[in-house]
């Protein structure tokens, strides 16, 4: 098991930003690619954006492309959603997931290690 927690979360205007933090406690995550995935009441889980292992491949959901910006820092075992522009439809609990290999990181079920969430509210 790979322990990871999410924070960051919180109530913002629209147009205003957030920075969401994945960390993983006793393990390290440097050699998973780790997506970023979001879930509204009553709405299907999203991808949101994934980073490559090596932080230089990224990919985004088109919703968000220009506007989010994944990363991490490998020495501090941390990867960072950065949202700006915010919108109410961004409105959702955000996941952090983690998985060997970068092919389909933007397929959930192909996750293997999945945080509690954080929850963003964007009010308009």
């Amino acid at each position: 098991q790979v322990p990871l927690e999410e924070s960051g979360g919180g109530l913002v205007q629209a147009g205003g930003s957030l920075r969401l933090s994945c960390a993983a406690s006793g393990h390290t995550i440097s050699s998973y690619t780790v997506g970023w995935f979001r879930q509204a009441p009553g709405k299907e889980r999203e991808f949101v954006a994934a980073i490559s292992w090596s932080g230089y491949t990224t990919n985004y959901a088109d919703s968000v492309k220009g506007r989010f910006t994944i990363s991490r820092d490998n020495a501090k075992n941390t990867v960072y959603l950065q949202m700006n522009s915010l919108k109410p439809d961004d409105t959702a609990v955000y996941h952090c997931a983690a998985k060997p290999g970068w092919e389909t990181a933007w397929i959930a079920v192909t996750y293997h290690y999945w945080g509690q969430g954080t929850q963003v509210t964007v009010s308009s």
